[in-house]
């Protein structure tokens, strides 16, 4: 801790820090990171002192794969993530197909549409990281208890976590510029700024068992698809991958989540008798598995009316819950991590001002309450125990993926609501498409061969040159820069490989894109004239502290 300071007020500040984070999940630990690289000072706050060791989280969607792969975690050959290449599937009783999702498919951002991973695995990486950024304080075992703000900053104040500590616990306060709290579903920071939820009234009871088979479960049961929803109105059960197992080159983990029925008793459905009970129809006993794991789960739909308050924010679970049916839950929480990263590393930096934060708010509610939506339609399909209605459903589902000659449901198109990004540019708001390129002797996805942040690109034409001096100066101040990118022998300095940009920028007619630190369009255009306008647009809702550039 830094030696003790005093605010004006009198009040003892023990340690002072530049963000201030409530709980050290994942989501806050991504931030910390984000924030920590940049050098700037983060007080990572968790309430236990321990790391949780059993798994949560399942599975993460192409965008966190490239979230991942800026800190050097690559999905593809990282011991803690696994994949199948694989459809989704849901099936009636009878085995019959209702839906199948597109999670086999390669995504348009670089990386396989769904990765399978084990949460404690990769947690203890992403705290590793974090634990070796000099500028990163972790304070394990404190609760927050007390939290205000004014013009200058947050006063967080802290307690020893007496469920460890005893009721005696020590004190501390800390003096923040601006606080995030990622603290889960029941958020001290969400509930102290007095933020109000927008609740669906969706509320099923689940159990979740975690196994670690003896054997190859998908090799032993050839017919079985390797992530699948049993729509069986006897009992609801959903079927997926849990990641890799404890033994390098051993049987992966597997995870089984049964819906409880009406009028049953939770105490009674996680007790050990029945998860063995539940899984013998699936050949698991004592015998031939681990059991890891056994929790009821309650699944709902809500999310924050609003995500930032003043200079404070929330993401994660604490800004948002929905049903795992599209395994998107810890996804939006670690796209929140970034977009919240970008937009405190642009203020602190003294490139931005505080109304910068607004837009992370309109745009994350609405992108998230997009996927709330989705996991509540496919949660319909399966969260059903009358025999009557299955019967309908199933009628109804048949019929409708045999009109689509059953063809997948894509999972991958999700929108930013308004914010920074310009309105009128096509693909604006959505997550850039990346292809492999070659870039000075490296071939790589782009993000990984040429580099992040504030890109702006040119197909086939310098996009610098489409700038006037005064945004270039601009995009310098945001330690943004500008690539030519094209096929091999058109004199680029990017090479398009295998053509990704060509065909994208072609079917959205646009020669030249701004993409942003989180990977997002911001904007596109097919002249000099329009991209410049577009980029104004951009800029003007940065808040910068540079003086606004006007179009020549």
């Amino acid at each position: 801790m830094n030696s003790i300071a005093h605010q004006p007020d009198g009040q003892a500040i023990d340690h002072e820090t530049d963000v201030a984070i409530v709980g050290a999940g994942p989501v806050g630990t991504l931030l910390a990171i984000l924030l920590g690289q940049r050098g700037h000072r983060v007080t990572l706050v968790e309430r236990w002192t321990r790391h949780y060791s059993l798994p949560r989280a399942v599975t993460y969607d192409h965008e966190i794969a490239r979230i991942l792969a800026m800190l050097g975690i690559d999905s593809e050959t990282d011991p803690a993530v696994n994949s199948h290449d694989e459809l989704y599937y849901w099936r009636n009783r009878d085995g019959k197909d209702l839906q199948i999702v597109d999670w086999q498919s390669q995504s348009a951002s670089g990386w396989r549409v769904r990765y399978w991973f084990n949460q404690p695995m990769l947690e203890k990486r992403l705290l590793a990281l974090a634990e070796d950024l000099p500028s990163v304080t972790i304070l394990r075992g404190w609760n927050g208890i007390a939290l205000d703000q004014d013009a200058e900053g947050v006063t967080l104040s802290i307690k020893q976590n007496p469920e460890e500590y005893g009721a005696e616990g020590e004190r501390r306060t800390i003096r923040a510029k601006y606080l995030a709290g990622t603290d889960g579903a029941n958020s001290f920071v969400r509930e102290s700024l007095g933020i109000e939820n927008e609740d669906r009234g969706y509320f099923f009871d689940w159990l979740i068992l975690d196994m670690i088979p003896q054997f190859d479960y998908c090799a032993s049961r050839p017919d079985e698809p390797a992530q699948w929803q049993l729509c069986d109105p006897r009992r609801p059960t959903t079927i997926v991958p849990g990641g890799p197992g404890p033994l390098p080159g051993g049987p992966d983990r597997r995870r089984w989540e049964f819906m409880a029925l009406p009028g049953e008793s939770i105490q009674d459905l996680q007790s050990t008798d029945t998860a063995w009970q539940l899984l013998a129809p699936w050949g698991l006993t004592p015998e031939n598995a681990e059991l890891e794991r056994a929790a009821v789960y309650r699944f709902q739909a809500r999310w924050a009316r609003q995500w930032n308050k003043g200079r404070c924010l929330i993401g994660g679970d604490a800004a948002h819950l929905m049903p795992p049916f599209a395994g998107e839950g810890m996804c939006a929480g670690l796209r929140d991590a970034l977009a919240m990263g970008w937009r405190l590393n642009m203020i602190l930096d003294g490139r931005a001002g505080p109304g910068l934060l607004d837009s992370y708010t309109t745009e994350r509610k609405e992108h998230a309450k997009h996927y709330i939506s989705f996991s509540q339609e496919l949660g319909n399909i399966i969260c059903i125990s009358d025999e009557a209605e299955a019967a309908e459903r199933d009628t109804r589902m048949i019929a409708e993926l045999a009109r689509r000659n059953g063809r997948p449901v894509p999972t991958d198109i999700c929108h930013l609501g308004p914010g920074a990004w310009s309105d009128g540019s096509a693909h604006a708001g959505e997550l850039s498409v990346q292809g492999v390129v070659d870039y000075r002797g490296r071939r790589d996805r782009f993000d990984q061969a040429v580099g992040r942040g504030w890109v702006v690109i040119g197909h086939d034409v310098d996009p610098l040159q489409a700038l006037t001096e005064a945004q270039r100066a601009q995009l310098a101040a945001l330690e943004g820069f500008g690539v030519v990118i094209g096929a091999a022998g058109s004199g680029a300095e990017v090479i398009d490989t295998d053509g990704t940009y060509a065909r994208w920028l072609g079917e959205i007619d646009a020669r030249y894109v701004l993409i942003r630190p989180d990977f997002y369009v911001a904007a596109t255009a097919n002249t000099p004239e329009s991209f410049r306008r577009r980029f104004d647009e951009v800029m003007a809702r940065l808040d910068l502290t540079a003086p606004q550039v006007v179009a020549a």
